[in-house]
């Protein structure tokens, strides 16, 4: 829950001080409170603070230490193959209107940081979605001839930047990329006064919906007009967000190149994906690779993930040195549209905003503003295709059965699993598995230096085995993706308490 506590941390979280925020201690009154310190939290909170609201900002973490301190922080409105899907789904206008949204989204960030002078790294860079495979070129074609019957910009190409060729790419001028911690940092820093307020290491742990709502925390209570739970994934279960988005892990690298870095953010459509991205650290240029995707718990060694990545870097970039590794953790909404709005059809005073699809920064942008009218009153036009509410059984159906059975499989499966010949006690430095002791079941992990930890099983969500992340060193749930620390502690929701302590 944004703790700066990951085991490898981000070139963002890397390259920014620890933020120093209060923790609330105390009741409070405010008109809008706002659940999660990332860019759909702190841009709602900024803009609802400009519109003259008293806003109160809620983070169990630190700021901008969660997904959006662990993204590769594209601020694109081309995500992959996104819109000869919508449109096959949901038709021209709705795939228009994800793209409006997505590019006012954009805008608004460009805004930001220049009516705040939020030294952030935010520059225009051309966008691509590319293959370099000649039989999938076909869908790059397809993807170009969307766009253009939508309206959006889009040419096709054969070139780029990058130092290997492709058979076909969709571009996007106009796009961006920027520093998404320094962002958020330097956003929060323009929240406080007249009486608005920015909290950290302050869990919500209920909302209770009504006139007034009231959030309830471990230091004091909120009482506000409008909720709004940007949380990743909404802790709330009302709303079952939980079952219509699913978890998936994905990895990034900074390196150093002995040669320029190539301009551009790049997505490819192939299998492996792969994103190509350049940067800045520290004052000089990188350039940032990601992909390696998985389902979250559902990998036996994820550092071969790194590895993995790093071979492909070094195979194709003039890798002078790895700065950087890190991983995150994204929701995949069952019909590809992020979730924004009320978090159950009568509940108009909270709000959530979720499932993002690893398209964050732009998403989550547009969730703000969304969000904001919402609780000015005022229409938006993209509402209707982001509703929470919406059903979709034509779009959504098989996927939400193809998710919500493997939920089941993990459930059953993994207990079955528990290794009943060991003993925790015959763990080597550095091993992790899930035991059986005594009656129950215990996720045990002995560290480089020879102690033991020993937590419960079950994650405190809804009961699943929790699976051992070797790259993180962490206990991470298949089900619903929350993650643990070695000792239990609460790393990602949407589990509320930490997993129990199990002595010897």
């Amino acid at each position: 829950m944004g703790s700066l506590r990951e085991a490898n941390p981000s070139l963002w979280v890397g390259t920014t001080p620890d933020s120093g925020f209060p923790t609330l201690a105390g009741d409070i009154e405010a008109d809008v409170a706002v659940i999660g310190g990332g860019i759909a939290g702190l841009m709602t909170a900024a803009l609802c603070r400009q519109e003259g609201h008293r806003v109160v900002v809620l983070e169990a973490g630190r700021l901008a230490a969660g997904a959006t301190g662990y993204t590769t922080a594209k601020l694109t409105a081309l995500h992959g193959l996104v819109y000869d899907r919508l449109a096959r789904s949901f038709g021209d206008q709705a795939a228009a209107q994800y793209a409006d949204a997505n590019l006012a989204g954009i805008a608004r960030v460009a805004a930001l940081v220049e009516q705040h002078a939020i030294d952030c790294d935010f520059e225009r860079q051309p966008a691509f979605t590319y293959t370099t495979d000649t039989s999938a070129v076909g869908a790059i074609e397809a993807e170009v001839a969307t766009a253009g019957r939508i309206g959006l910009g889009a040419t096709l190409t054969t070139e780029t930047d990058l130092p290997y060729p492709v058979a076909g790419a969709v571009r996007l001028d106009g796009q961006a990329q920027f520093h998404p911690r320094r962002f958020c940092l330097g956003l929060a820093a323009t929240i406080p006064g007249d009486g608005s307020q920015v909290f950290e290491r302050t869990q919500a742990v209920e909302v209770h919906d009504g006139d007034p709502c009231v959030v309830a925390t471990g230091g004091g209570q909120v009482t506000a007009r409008h909720v709004v739970v940007a949380t990743h994934l909404p802790f709330l279960d009302r709303g079952g967000f939980f079952a219509r988005a699913h978890p998936v892990r994905s990895y990034a690298l900074s390196a150093t190149l002995d040669a320029a870095v190539p301009t551009g953010m790049y997505l490819s459509i192939d299998t492996p994906t792969r994103s190509v991205r350049p940067a800045r650290m520290d004052g000089h240029p990188v350039v940032i690779l990601g992909g390696e995707g998985h389902k979250v718990g559902q990998d036996e060694d994820t550092r071969q993930r790194y590895a993995v990545l790093e071979s492909w870097a070094r195979e194709h970039f003039p890798v002078r040195s790895i700065d950087y590794r890190w991983s995150a953790q994204d929701y995949m909404p069952v019909d590809g549209v992020p979730f924004v709005g009320p978090v159950l059809p009568r509940s108009e005073r909270v709000l959530v905003a979720t499932g993002f699809k690893k398209w964050g920064m732009s998403n989550g942008a547009a969730a703000a503003i969304m969000l904001t009218d919402r609780i000015a009153g005022r229409d938006n036009a993209w509402a209707t295709l982001f509703d929470t509410d919406r059903l979709n059984l034509r779009q959504a159906a098989s996927e939400l059965l193809k998710e919500n059975a493997d939920v089941v499989k993990r459930f059953v499966a993994d207990r079955i699993r528990t290794d009943l010949r060991r003993s925790p006690d015959d763990l080597a430095p550095g091993e992790a598995a899930v035991l059986r002791q005594g009656a129950g079941r215990v996720a045990a992990y002995r560290d480089p230096g020879g102690t033991l930890h020993r937590v419960s099983a079950a994650c405190t969500h809804m009961g699943c085995t929790v699976t051992w992340n070797t790259a993180e060193t962490t206990w991470d749930c298949p089900c619903h993706g929350s993650r643990f620390s070695v000792d239990g502690e609460i790393l990602e929701g949407p589990a509320l308490r930490p997993l129990e302590r199990r002595d010897p």
